[in-house]
Formats: structure tokens, sequence, C-alpha cells
């Protein structure tokens, strides 16, 4: 019987071993988003998931169906047909898809949706449209924001704001200035350009005036003769835009703007509305971004009321949350600081007064000073990432944060009286989390390296809840894909523990020699590395690791979630430690035997593209091959509000410009680099790569360059999956030979 048992298991393993080898390779098409095979091998989802208060309900393409929050079964509500049968008797065409509709009210059996150019509401109980109403006639209209509090919708033609047909600024449109849409470069959290007050008597919107910004030449190539299509992109150092905030009264049609003073060089950031409408709050940035202030206007007039808050660093503050009032009291809200090293929120209440003193924050760096009273609501050495909404009757704010480990997100309960938090869904990997209503229950969107996706229906008291999916992974089922691995090493301060990622070839020998990559970031507001499917681990990457090369990731210092020092250590000298951790990345590639320390590259886009050059030019003995997309080549030329926020301007801080300026070191390039850019690039503006080309022809040196003629900062679609064929024939060519 052992004999007969032994050879069982002698076949099993024979049989997974050839299954394995039988396993056919993924190609491009597989792994990059573009690509033929893409979503066919991501994991299954459960797209349309939302609540109706506090029934979750799943819209589909054909209907729409509640969700039982305890067993999960499914029942439908609404169907396609019925939608449609109710379009077509107010003369407009058929809808098809109701993914894309919302439930705004929570006892009203009715659905939003925008359907060729028409704001529509369909009643579900009286199978009937309730409101229509068109949006823009000759035009499409952007940046729509509808009030589920009075039915009415903003939005933009061109650089004018309507509100259901009613055109908000001066008929004659002004040169150079925007209304209602996002200001400031989307920087500062800034991603929309109107607000509507809780009841809908009001709508707080942006007046971006850049005439005095000098245009950026843009050119279209794809005309019969090239034709120019400026931006408006002010480069650091140089004059910006200025920007006001509009109050525009729905009943009266009136306007008035916060009596906010002079705007230039000054960033208003983070509106929000106190819940009686009474008052509107901005945080306000002088140019330097290293003073804050919470001010509160009065919404009729425009009249300046008070200064709340405070808030000043050496390097820089920088707001990214609006204030979030608790829904059980109007007097007390939410407002988001770095003050003690790591982003956490504070309890702030509108009816104390306290006599402002400045007092340092315990980050020691941070000062701050504050008008009414204010208690620290979560502490600790991680990060808030998301307020996710409230349990009123448990007096409960849910969050995300990073307080299980960096590398993921998990969702807490935090009671606002206590502090006391209660996990709520596993403890591992990444979550992201949609709310109910009454804040009883939460949608939960789960994955790790382990799980490829997991949707649960939980309760918010940490108790158990019922899972609607649990999906496969089809790449790991059809594919043989390499071994993943994450850990620490130590940064080149020598104390500081930064996460890595490797992977492996597949089919991995230990007695080969393999050429490296290095896939880089390492700039602010990104991490590449998270508690994920394949640890975060691109398509590319695996690709990569299938055509025989070992790949690293390194979140150096400078990136996101591991608290202010962690990020601002970089501040004035973009580039120079972030180097110096990479660099000790190579060190630990060097350390594992079945590397080839000859034949290491580097490969990186925008940040990660200045990252990728930088590298080339400055460890030229280390990396061999680099490829660099849409790269910064000299801060000057990169755009007033994030440039200077991590370098100052040129004027105040030349020595830190000179030094990340990589003109000056082209005479170094000795490996092969390819630099790569789309033609029209908004963000890295294509001067960045022409200039540095120019100074290369100067030094004597040969990178090459490829142009994607009317591409953005990125490639999409088709032109990705070409993309990333032409990365690995560059490695292929020049590092996997020796």
């Amino acid at each position: 019987m052992k004999r007969i048992f032994q050879l069982f298991v002698l076949y099993c393993m024979t049989t997974f071993a050839l299954s394995a080898q039988e396993k056919s390779p993924y190609t491009l098409e597989d792994v990059i988003p573009g690509g033929a095979n893409y979503f066919n091998l991501t994991p299954k989802n459960m797209p349309g998931l939302d609540w109706w208060g506090d029934v979750c309900v799943r819209a589909d393409v054909e209907d729409i169906k509640t969700v039982d929050v305890k067993s999960g079964e499914e029942t439908t509500l609404v169907t396609l047909e019925e939608v449609n049968d109710a379009l077509k008797s107010k003369g407009l065409k058929p809808l098809y898809s109701l993914m894309s509709v919302s439930f705004p009210w929570a006892e009203q059996k009715k659905i939003y949706f925008r359907h060729d150019r028409y704001s529509v509401i369909y009643d579900f109980g009286s199978k009937d449209i309730s409101l229509c109403t068109q949006l823009g006639k000759e035009k499409e209209p952007a940046n729509p924001d509808f009030c589920p509090a009075n039915s009415h919708t903003a939005y933009t033609i061109g650089n004018s704001l309507f509100v259901d047909g009613t055109q908000i600024n001066p008929n004659e449109t002004e040169e150079g200035v925007v209304y209602g849409q996002s200001v400031h470069r989307n920087e500062f959290g800034i991603m929309k350009g109107t607000f509507w007050s809780p009841k809908g008597t009001y709508l707080a919107f942006y007046r971006m005036d850049q005439s005095m910004v000098t245009d950026y030449p843009q050119v279209n190539t794809s005309t019969r003769i090239a034709t120019l299509e400026p931006d408006k992109y002010p480069m650091a150092g140089m004059t910006s835009h200025k920007v006001t905030v509009g109050i525009y009264n729905v009943k009266t049609a009136k306007t008035v703007y916060l009596k906010a003073g002079d705007p230039t060089d000054r960033y208003f950031t983070n509106i929000s509305w106190s819940p009686d409408e009474q008052s509107v709050y901005v945080i306000e940035l002088n140019r330097d971004q290293n003073h804050a202030q919470l001010v509160r206007y009065n919404a009729a007039s425009g009249e300046k009321e008070g200064v709340l808050y405070e808030e000043e660093h050496p390097k820089y503050v920088e707001p990214q949350h609006p204030i979030v009032f608790l829904p059980w009291d109007d007097t007390k809200f939410i407002y988001w600081s770095q003050r003690d090293g790591f982003h956490h929120l504070y309890l702030m209440d509108t009816k104390s007064s306290l006599y402002p003193e400045w007092q340092k924050g315990k980050d020691n760096e941070t000062s701050f000073t504050k008008s009414i009273k204010t208690t620290p609501l979560t502490q600790g050495e991680w990060l808030v990432q998301d307020i996710v909404g409230f349990n009123p009757d448990k007096k409960e704010v849910i969050i995300a944060s990073t307080e299980v480990s960096p590398l993921q997100t998990n969702i807490f309960a935090v009671n606002v009286k206590t502090g006391k938090r209660t996990p709520v869904g596993r403890t591992d990997g990444t979550h992201r989390a949609k709310l109910s209503a009454s804040g009883k229950y939460l949608i939960d969107n789960f994955t790790s390296f382990e799980v490829a996706r997991e949707i649960s229906i939980l309760p918010t008291n940490g108790k158990k809840g019922v899972t609607l999916l649990t999906a496969t992974d089809p790449m790991r089922e059809q594919f043989n894909l390499p071994e993943i691995s994450v850990g620490t090493i130590k940064a080149a301060d020598g104390t500081t523990d930064l996460y890595y990622r490797l992977i492996k070839p597949v089919n991995f020998d230990p007695n080969k020699k393999y050429p490296a990559i290095i896939y880089v970031y390492g700039g602010p507001h990104a991490q590449l590395i998270h508690n994920t499917r394949f640890y975060d681990a691109r398509g590319w990457d695996l690709y990569m690791a299938q055509e025989g090369y070992v790949m690293l990731t390194v979140d150096s210092r400078g990136s996101d979630n591991r608290g202010l020092q962690f990020e601002n250590c970089t501040f004035r000298h973009l580039g120079v430690e972030e180097m110096k951790d990479q660099v000790k990345g190579v060190e630990f590639l060097k350390s594992l035997s079945y590397v080839d320390g000859e034949r290491i590259g580097v490969h990186g886009w925008s940040f990660g593209g200045f990252m990728t050059t930088n590298l080339m030019l400055t460890y030229p003995d280390i990396f061999k091959v680099g490829v660099a997309g849409g790269p910064v080549i000299d801060w000057k030329f990169y755009e007033v509000m994030y440039g200077e926020r991590y370098m100052d301007t040129p004027q105040t801080n030349p020595e830190g410009y000179k030094g990340s300026d990589l003109k000056q070191k082209a005479g170094n390039l000795k490996g092969r680099l390819e630099i790569i850019i789309g033609g029209t690039d908004p963000t890295c503006v294509p001067q960045h790569s022409y200039t540095f080309l120019r100074a290369c022809i100067d030094a004597g040196t040969h990178p090459d360059f490829f142009v994607y003629p009317e591409d953005g900062h990125n490639m999409v679609g088709r032109d990705r999956v070409h993309l990333h064929e032409h990365i690995t024939r560059y490695f292929e060519d020049h590092l996997k030979k020796k």
C-alpha cells in the first residue's frame, strides 16, 4: 500500500510538472490594457454594485436587481425594456445599458442617468420619466454635476458654465477665463470645478483667469498643415493663473464672489459647505505652499468671516481633502492634517472659541494655530487614506487606512467620542469600500496576493457578512507565472526600511545568470507595491519575467503612504535621495547569485522617466540600458503647482534646479538610453526631451528617441500595446545580449 501511495504521489507531481510546462506562454496582448485578450484574463468583477439607501442594488446591462444584504439573493427591480418604453414615450432614443444609472434618493423609487445630452430621472414606481432636461443643444456638455436636492445639473460648454441651460458667466465669454472647471492643474485634490450646497440653494464654482499665463505651443501634426493648439502652461517661477470662487443663487440667478482679496500667487482649495448653507469653507495657500489657512465665508454676501485654523511647515503644506461635517452634529467637522507626521483626522468644534497661539506638531517641524477647539480623532505612525462615510446611529466615521501595513488599505469604524477603532472585513490585502446610507453596511471589494478578487456585503460592526463573489484568476489558471516576492531593504540613510518586489524569471534556474530590470517611479503620490494581485506587478513586468529577466521595484523615499518625513526628505533636490535608494536596490540585485551584475537596466515613466534618465547619467557604470517615458528633464520646464511644492522656484533654489537639470549630465551617457514621449504631452511637455537631445548632441552622446504623434502623457488602447512591444524590443536588443 505504501508503494502504491508513493507511485501515486510521483504520478501527481509528474502530471503537475507536465501541466505547468504545457501551459501556453502569455503575450503582450494578454497582459497590457488595450490588448486583444486583456479583459478576458482579468478576474471577474461585479460592476454596477451600489446603494439605494440601505438596499444594495446591482445595475447591469439589461436590468437592475436588489441584493439581499444577509443572503446575497437577487431580485429584479427595474428592466431596460421598462426604461426604454418610458424614453420612447418622450421621443427620446433608447438606452443601451443601465450600468451608468445612480440612486440619489434613498426613500424614492427613482434612478438618475444622463442620456443623449439630457438629464433624466426615471420613476420606477410609476414607470414614467419624471424629469428630462436638455443640457446642450448643439455642443456636447462637459463636467456634469447633478444636484439631488434640486434636480438641477451644472455643466460646462467650452469655457462657460451653465445650470440647466442658463449660462452663469457673462454671455460675452472673456478671453482666457474658464468657469466651472478644475483649477490649479488638478493639484491639492481638486478634481472638479462646481460644488452644490447641501439643499441645492447655491452653486459654488471656480473662475480661473489664465489670460496672463504663457501659451505652450503644442502642435497637432494630423492636419494637412500642422496646427498650433497651445496649452496654458505656467512653468515653475513664471506667472500663474488667478482663481476666484463664485456663489450662484439658483432662485435669484445672482452671483457673488468670495471676498478673499487679491488672488495673485494664491491657491484656493478644498471647497466645502456648512450643513445650513450659510457658510463656505476654503483652504487657502500661499504660492510657496508652506502656509495654509482654513477660512470661512458668508455664502450670501461673500464676506470673510474668519480664519479657523492655520498650519505652516518649512518645506510644504499640502491640503488634499475638504472638511466634512458630522451628520449628527452640524457644529462639528473633520479636518485632515499631517501636522503630526502622518495624515490624520482632527475634530473641530465651530461653537467653541480659543485664543489662537502657535504650537508645534509632533513632527517638530509643523507649526499650527487654531481659533476653535480641535481634538485628534486618529493618531499613530500610519495614515488615513479616505473617509468612506458615517454611521450616525453609532456616532462612527468609517475610514480606510494603512494601520495594518503601508502595503495595504483596510477599513475601520472609528468611534468619534472615544477614538476606538473596529476593523471591518479581512485584515489582509487591499479593500475598496462603498457605504450604505445609514453606515450599517458596506460593499467591500477586496484583493490580495492570494485572492484575485472577493466582493462582500459587510456589517460595519465588525461581524461576518455575505460573500457575493470569489473570483478565480484566469492568468494563474492558464499560464505558467513567475515567482513574485516582497521584502525590505535598508534605504541609503541606513535606517529606513524600503519595500521591494522581486520577480524571478519563469522556469527559474538558480544556476543561470539573468539580466535584471528595475522598474522605477520614486516620486510623490505614488506607491508601486501593495498587497494586491501580483503585489501590483504590471503585465509588462510579468511578461519580461517570462522573457528571462529578473524584475525589481523599490518604493524609495519620496514615495507615498509612509508619512511626511519619508516623502519630504527629497525637498528642493528631487532625484538625489531617491536615486541613492534605487542604488541600494542594485546592491540587493548584485547580492543574488543568479543576477548578472553587468546587465542591469532601468525603466520608468513620468517621474519614473526622470529617475530612469538620471540614473543612467549619474551612475553610468551601473546601468547598461534604460527606457525613459515622458521624462522630466529640467524642473524649470515643469508646472508651477507641483514643481514649486517640491523644488521651490528656480529663483529661490538655483542650486537645486541645476542639480536636477539632466541636460547638465548629458555627456555622462555610456549605456543605451531611449526616450519615449507623446507628441503633444500636456504634463511633461515635449520641450523636456527636445532640449535634452540638443544637449546630448552638443556633448557627443547618442540617446535613442521615439514619439507617439498626437498622444499625451501616456499611451492608451492599441498604442499602449505597441509601446510595450517597443520597450521590450529595446531591452531584448541591448540588455539581453552580452
